[in-house]
């Protein structure tokens, strides 16, 4: 771990009444909302917009796990049945996800076990029979992803451009856009210009929608 990712964490309750963690300049979530954030952007725009009763994900940036817990939720509500492939280097730890309290801040507190099992758990390992979600977290840089149609959406959660522009570019969406299965979805909070018009040469046909609270736009991109 480099000095950036060694850097200390911080607890911050956000505007919904969720927590997220800031890390220097940057937070996991957005302030006005953590949950309301995530539900927005992945979960209505990505995942139920899709309206398949079995979805391949995509995350790009594990972070906190609140995107897979939604998920995890509609699972375990009969909505659909979900495989989950999560891309996160520097995963957090047991006391870390603990003090988040995000099953308790979505009143399934009997989730909180399993799910700090599964996150803290070893990588590029499927963890099966979790209520129609088959879920494994992969330490590698999503530089190096090699797939070929495997997803349905991408929940692209990686830090903002300005702090990881290494991941905002032509090339990773060209290795988003080639993972994706035709009218597969990219999904993300960010709707900054040079982001969108590296989606368009990637090939993506790109949607300005609403963004969340505090954000005027985020962007779907569309294979």
């Amino acid at each position: 771990m480099n000095a950036e990712h060694s850097r200390a964490r911080v607890l911050v309750r956000t505007a919904d009444g969720s927590r997220t963690l800031s890390w220097g300049a940057e937070h996991y979530h957005s302030i006005h909302g953590a949950v309301q954030e995530s539900t927005h952007v992945f979960i209505k725009a990505g995942l139920e917009h899709l309206g398949k009763p079995h979805v391949d994900v995509l995350e790009v940036g594990l972070g906190t796990g609140l995107n897979l817990l939604l998920t995890w939720i509609r699972c375990l509500e009969g909505k659909l049945t979900v495989a989950y492939h999560a891309f996160e280097p520097f995963p957090l730890e047991a006391d870390q996800l603990n003090a988040l309290a995000h099953c308790e801040d979505l009143a399934w507190p009997g989730l909180h076990e399993p799910f700090l099992d599964v996150m803290t758990s070893a990588a590029d390992t499927w963890h099966e029979g979790m209520g129609g979600l088959r879920f494994k977290r992969s330490p590698t840089d999503v530089r190096r992803l090699d797939a070929d149609q495997e997803f349905d959406v991408v929940y692209f959660d990686a830090f903002a451009p300005n702090h990881q522009p290494e991941l905002w570019t032509v090339e990773v969406f060209e290795r988003m856009h080639r993972a994706l299965r035709p009218g597969g979805l990219l999904v993300t909070y960010c709707a900054k210009g040079d982001v969108r018009r590296a989606m368009i040469s990637a090939g993506f046909a790109v949607e300005r929608l609403p963004g969340p609270p505090g954000k005027r736009e985020m962007l779907r991109a569309v294979k």
